[in-house]
């Protein structure tokens, strides 16, 4: 079987063809040459190489389609990518320019920056799919506050809630994923330029100003020094991915379980032939929600060896960068996949919110305990409150009774003369508690987010 992102049967269900297409081989070549260009460029203007030269270097950069296979049958000999790209871009530039290519870098340098700068392209086409699930969280849980529920705690109905704070909650954390995406931005998109062994030993005194200067022609941000064996920029970005999916897989767990027939409180939509059966005509699977949790599990796995690429040795290590090559953007093409399968169940999912209310009324208003225990006491110990609900709540399973009919009827027996306001008690949007302080919370923070809070 072909790896599954690299399938064009199992494929699409995980990725999408815009964050894909920034990780294909072209697309990495493509940002090679871009660094080796900027290079040039950079060397000539401090008088390192001749500008004739540069201007030929650059040009050929920007106009250069390589071979992958080619470069892939040198990469297989070589270890790595760049000796033959090199090699094929002195060819190309002609003799004069050929000997000023790649000058005082390493292969490192290339290969990490090619990559900071295809993530740079992913985190635009991501966080702007990400801040339109957070708009449309953000309508669904101001317009659903009086849609009130169940909530279920441990697998089970616990206190009556509101689809409101169950989408502010589904919401929160993707505010606060935003939020860490800008603080560690910074930190992510800087230029990888250290030469061979992270000392720019090989341009002299003009080390630091190449260095500068190359980061502002590519746009990103100046290290403090060289981070050839100093990986944590890209644990931390492959942390964020994880959590990331994982926040989404949330909302596609929560969906799974309200869209069981027996609960029915929530739809997939899309149209009749979505989430089809080969065998049970009825049946409409939760296939987007699936996919959510099926990519957060992967990204997490995938997380994993993230972490362990980052332990490297000395100034440029032997095997962690090559599992970074195996992991990283995969990660980013789950995540781009897992992003637009969210944005479609935002955009689609179909609220019942008679069924909402059928479900509690089914349970026979169990989801009142804690609310009846809270009433009675006022009149009682609140031991005894706890013991008597308890004990009614039995009694209206067995007996297919409204639990507030059962206690009232029970201390009513005890306490004539109480001062109980059972028509309000009986009402589940009696009891929805903060819910909307906390919905008014949530979605004030949606309104802080700025997409263009940083400019890399």
């Amino acid at each position: 079987m072909t790896l599954a992102l690299d399938s064009k049967i199992f494929g699409p269900l995980f990725k999408d063809d815009e964050v894909d297409g920034l990780f294909d081989d072209a697309a990495f070549l493509r940002a090679m040459l871009e660094v080796e260009g900027a290079l040039a460029r950079v060397e000539a203007d401090l008088d390192i190489i001749p500008s004739s030269a540069a201007e030929r270097i650059f040009e050929i950069c920007r106009i250069a389609v390589l071979d992958p296979q080619q470069i892939g049958q040198g990469t297989q000999r070589d270890g790595v990518p760049v000796i033959s790209l090199v090699k094929d871009l002195r060819q190309a530039v002609g003799k004069e320019a050929a000997p000023y290519v790649h000058w005082g870098a390493t292969t490192q340098d290339i290969v990490d920056t090619a990559m900071v700068l295809q993530i740079r392209s992913a985190i635009q086409i991501m966080e702007q799919r990400l801040i339109s699930i957070i708009d449309r969280l953000a309508i669904l849980a101001d317009r659903h506050r009086p849609t009130v529920m169940a909530g279920r705690t441990h697998g089970q109905q616990a206190l009556p809630i509101s689809f409101g704070i169950k989408a502010a909650g589904w919401l929160a954390p993707l505010v606060r994923h935003r939020k860490r995406l800008v603080k560690q931005r910074a930190g992510l998109l800087q230029l990888q330029f250290g030469g061979a062994a992270g000392t720019l030993a090989a341009l002299g005194e003009n080390g630091l100003a190449v260095m500068q200067g190359l980061a502002q022609e590519l746009g990103l941000n100046l290290p403090i020094m060289p981070w050839h064996s100093q990986r944590d920029g890209f644990g931390e970005f492959a942390g964020w991915l994880s959590m990331l999916t994982a926040g989404l897989a949330k909302i596609g767990q929560d969906i799974i379980l309200l869209a069981q027939n027996e609960v029915g409180e929530v739809m997939e939509s899309g149209g009749q032939d979505r989430g089809g059966s080969s065998a049970m005509p009825q049946k409409r699977n939760p296939i987007v929600s699936e996919l959510l949790i099926a990519a957060a599990r992967t990204n997490a796995s995938l997380l994993s060896a993230m972490h362990n690429a980052m332990i490297q040795e000395h100034e440029r290590a032997t095997h962690g960068w090559q599992m970074e090559w195996l992991t990283l953007s995969q990660m980013i093409q789950l995540t781009g996949g897992a992003l637009k399968n969210a944005l479609f169940l935002a955009q689609n999912l179909k609220i019942n919110a008679a069924r909402m209310r059928q479900n509690i009324d089914r349970s026979n208003y169990l989801v009142l305990a804690e609310a009846a225990v809270q009433a009675l006491t006022a009149e009682i110990p609140r031991t005894d409150a706890h013991a008597l609900v308890k004990g009614a709540c039995e009694v209206a399973v067995a007996k297919d009774l409204s639990l507030i009919d059962v206690v009232r009827q029970q201390f009513g027996a005890i306490a004539p003369q109480n001062k109980i306001d059972w028509e309000a008690l009986a009402k589940p949007e009696n009891y929805l508690g903060q819910t909307e302080h906390f919905i008014d919370r949530v979605l004030e923070q949606v309104k802080n987010i700025n997409p263009t809070d940083q400019k890399i």
